[in-house]
């Protein structure tokens, strides 16, 4: 007889991201993989206090995005010709953890050349968004995975973030 699903399971509702950040010149896209239950709680894309994103590019950038309003984030973001996405636009999951993901639902990136047709890189926040690194990288784009800057992910000290976030975001800045 078939084992049915565990609580965890069934607690894992299904959940639905954000709609890209973008503007029709942006030339860099970040992309994560699915926003966190803090973020998904505040309607807005990293929004758990620990979770580095908004103070890296704040410091690559020069502005303390951290400090502003997301729609404020947001606006500085478009104007450096940069986008936030994420690779998934629904999923299952209890908690927070991309490792538990289920049922996940890709985004549409067919739509990325007549939303930004001038965008040339793609970057990866961690390793889950990095799966679809060869998908963009077939469609024409320079890719680069990177360090997640999610508190789960602590293995990594937040300065050896910055830097390879820096390097991967520099010629854009």
């Amino acid at each position: 007889m078939g084992r049915g699903p565990s609580s965890v399971e069934r607690k894992a509702i299904e959940k639905l991201g954000f709609p890209p950040v973008i503007a029709s010149d942006a030339r860099l896209l970040i992309l994560g993989s699915f926003p966190g239950e803090a973020s998904l709680a505040a309607g807005h894309y990293y929004a758990h206090p620990r979770n580095l994103f908004w103070p890296i590019l704040g410091e690559l950038l020069g502005e303390s995005l951290a400090e502003l309003p997301f729609e404020r984030r947001y606006e500085i973001v478009r104007a450096r010709r940069l986008a936030i996405w994420d690779v998934l636009s629904a999923c299952r999951r209890a908690g927070s953890l991309d490792s538990s993901i289920r049922d996940a639902r890709p985004n549409d990136f067919a739509v990325l050349r007549a939303l930004a047709p001038r965008l040339e890189r793609v970057v990866f926040n961690g390793r889950l968004a990095g799966r679809h690194a060869p998908e963009f990288a077939a469609r024409g784009y320079d890719t680069r995975v990177l360090p997640s800057t999610s508190p789960a992910f602590a293995a990594l000290p937040a300065a050896a973030k910055r830097d390879d976030w820096r390097r991967a975001l520099a010629p854009f800045l």
